[in-house]
Order: C-alpha cells, then sequence, then structure tokens
C-alpha cells in the first residue's frame, strides 16, 4: 500500500456542521439523463448512491427556474416532480452514509429559445451573443443574441435562487452550493466582457458583484451560511467568458462573501477542463487566504496533485469530476492507489444506464493486489 495512504486526504474533516468522512469532493458533472420533466429518478438515486463514499458529493447543476435551463435533459429544482425526484436521490446518498450539497445554476445566456418557456430569448446582463452553440433535444444550434434583463426584473431573478434553495430543502439536500462559474449568469454579470450595464448592476466592480452576492444572501437566508458553498471560476473562459482585470474583482468578491459565513469556497483552478496553467492574471492562493472558511480545488487533479494539495496545505478539500464518472469508488481506488477505470466519452452527455450506473467497483483480488 502506498505509504500515502495516510494522508489526511482520506480523514475526516469538518464542514459546516457536518463531519464528512474524507476530503474528497465529487465535483458537479453535468450527464444530460434526467426525465421530459427534467427530474431525477430511481437511475439518478443508484448513479449518486454508488458515489456516496465521497465526503462531499455536489449534484450536477441543476436549473432553478426554466428560465435558467440551457442544456437538453438537465434535471431542474422548480417543479413538486423534480423536487420528488431529488428526494430519492438524497435519500439513496444518506442511506449510504453520504453527504449530498445541491448545485444552483442559471445559464443565463447559454441557451437557446428551444429550451426557453414558449421560445422566449435567453436573458443576461447585456444582449451579447456567445460563441459556440447551444444543446438542444434537436442536437446542437449556435447561440442566439440574448435578451438584456430589465432592472425591475432582477430581483426576480434573486427570488429564483431563494425559491430554489427552499426547494432543495423539501428534496432533502445537505445544503448547497451556488453556481458562479463557467460563464453562467452570475459569472456574466461579473465580467466586464459581458455586462455592459449602466444601472446598479453594471460598470464598477461593486455594481457587477450585486446580482451575485444578492442571489448568495437569499440562499443563505434558507439554509445560514454553514450549509451554502459557491463555485466561481476567476481565469476560465468557459462559455465565452473574460474579463479585463480579474484579480481585482475576485479579490473583491471574495472579501465580500465572508460576510455570510459560508462553508466553502470552490475554485475552478485553470480552464475548465482543459489546463491548470493559471496565468499571471489571479492569485489563487491570495483568494484562498482572503477567505475564511473552507477552500476547495478543482480542475484535472489526478492522486498525485491531490496528496500535494493537502501536504503543502494548499486546499482544504480536493474535488475530482471526471474520475467520478467511471469510478464509483473512486475514494477507495485513490487510497490504495488502485489503477482508476478510464471514462468512455461517448456516454458522457444523455442515454440510460450505459455509461452511468455501469462502472465497475473494485473487486476483491483487485483490493488486495493494489495494497501488496
Amino acid at each position: 500500500m502506498s505509504s500515502h495512504a495516510e494522508s489526511d486526504l482520506f480523514q475526516s474533516v469538518e464542514l459546516g456542521p457536518y463531519t464528512l468522512a474524507n476530503r474528497i469532493v465529487m465535483a458537479p458533472l453535468t450527464r444530460s439523463r434526467a426525465n421530459k420533466d427534467d427530474a431525477p429518478y430511481e437511475m439518478h438515486a443508484e448513479y449518486y448512491g454508488q458515489r456516496a463514499t465521497a465526503g462531499l458529493i455536489i449534484s450536477e447543476a441543476t436549473q432553478i427556474s426554466r428560465q435558467g435551463k440551457g442544456y437538453a435533459f438537465t434535471p431542474g429544482i422548480h417543479s413538486d416532480t423534480q423536487v420528488a425526484g431529488w428526494k430519492k436521490v438524497t435519500d439513496a446518498v444518506h442511506a449510504k452514509g453520504g453527504r449530498i450539497f445541491l448545485q444552483l445554476w442559471h445559464v443565463g445566456r447559454i441557451s437557446h429559445p428551444d429550451l426557453q418557456e414558449n421560445g422566449a430569448l435567453p436573458v443576461a446582463p447585456s444582449a451579447i451573443k456567445p460563441e459556440g452553440k447551444a444543446f438542444t433535444e434537436a442536437g446542437f444550434v449556435p447561440f442566439v443574441t440574448p435578451r438584456a434583463l430589465e432592472l425591475d426584473e432582477i430581483p426576480g431573478v434573486v427570488e429564483q435562487y431563494r425559491v430554489a434553495a427552499e426547494n432543495a430543502k423539501r428534496a432533502g439536500f445537505d445544503g448547497v452550493e451556488v453556481h458562479g462559474a463557467n460563464g453562467y449568469l452570475l459569472d456574466q454579470f461579473l465580467r466586464d466582457g459581458t455586462n455592459k450595464r449602466t444601472d446598479a448592476y453594471g460598470g464598477s466592480i461593486e455594481n457587477r458583484a450585486r446580482l451575485l452576492l444578492e442571489a448568495t444572501e437569499a440562499v443563505v437566508k434558507v439554509w445560514g451560511g454553514d450549509r451554502v458553498g459557491i463555485r466561481l471560476s476567476p481565469i476560465s473562459p468557459a462559455n465565452d467568458i473574460a474579463d479585463s482585470n480579474p484579480e481585482p474583482l475576485f479579490s473583491y468578491v471574495v472579501e465580500q462573501l465572508n460576510r455570510f459565513g459560508l462553508a466553502y469556497l470552490h475554485l475552478v483552478e485553470g480552464a475548465t477542463g482543459s489546463s491548470r496553467a493559471v496565468t499571471g492574471q489571479v492569485d489563487l492562493q491570495k483568494l484562498r487566504s482572503l477567505f475564511k472558511g473552507l477552500y476547495v480545488a478543482n480542475n484535472l487533479i489526478d492522486r498525485d496533485a491531490a496528496l500535494e494539495l493537502r501536504r503543502t496545505n494548499a486546499a482544504d478539500l480536493v474535488a475530482f469530476g471526471r474520475p467520478f464518472i467511471s469510478n464509483p469508488d473512486l475514494v477507495e481506488r485513490l487510497r490504495i492507489d488502485a489503477p482508476l477505470t478510464p471514462a468512455n466519452q461517448e456516454t458522457f452527455y444523455g442515454g440510460g444506464a450505459e455509461g452511468y450506473t455501469d462502472y465497475p467497483f473494485l473487486s476483491e483480488a483487485e483490493r488486495l493486489n493494489a495494497a501488496d
């Protein structure tokens, strides 16, 4: 057995009111397998239950409203049917002794009229068309130019976050994560590349951060800060997002978030899903030092990197994404340094049980072999 098995990566840690079994987090992973009501069902309960040995599971991104939907077959948390579907998931995770937070998602402009109620235009801080294509039930179609939210509509968006947070509580989650990353609505408001507003939600850093802070406050009023986390991606260009000067922007955001007493700050380190290289624009460890809660590192982290993050105390918890897709028992495999099952990218999005709930657990022989 690897000597690293003694790393505190595999030991319990306090997160808000909870004692997590280990410091390994299952990152949010969109899998596009919800039913026609955008609800999870028994298959999702099995999938998440299989992975309940993670110290904390963060659910796949879940739309807070129909307006917040940007991809076909993704789940929501805005109807009773969806709440009931998620209750099956949380019950399955809790039956295995796990903990699960729901990730609250509004995609903003990263959508398409085919995904919106009555074919409406997607909303955004400003009417700027993103590069790329939307995933609809008919396949990939080019993005459209979104509609800028009217000033008097913004309280309604904040209310969507509050109601979704209440629904997550009804569904039995242990907490929620506010999705402020990867070029979705809250990130679109933060960045001067997508936010050209001249009202109280645009211009200065304070104004651009206003919606994210108001949404977080609404969620914290439902859950208490110690059961709420937030995810940010300060330097990722995901979904055609950009800012001319992200260091002061994200320093301000992180400092302001401290007033809520959040459970954790979850950062995408580098470019989402493609590179861990951090340009000179933002010092992520500076952001971590500004934040008063636990820090979750994420993005293309392998076993060696995770152990090093803990050895040097560069992160409190470590989030793994894709390895959890094909290794339901990832925590055990990492602990004993067993080989990982490679994932089949063809089955990442859409479909049924194949590539979802049918990945193998370690056999006894494999476990003994790795432990030798």
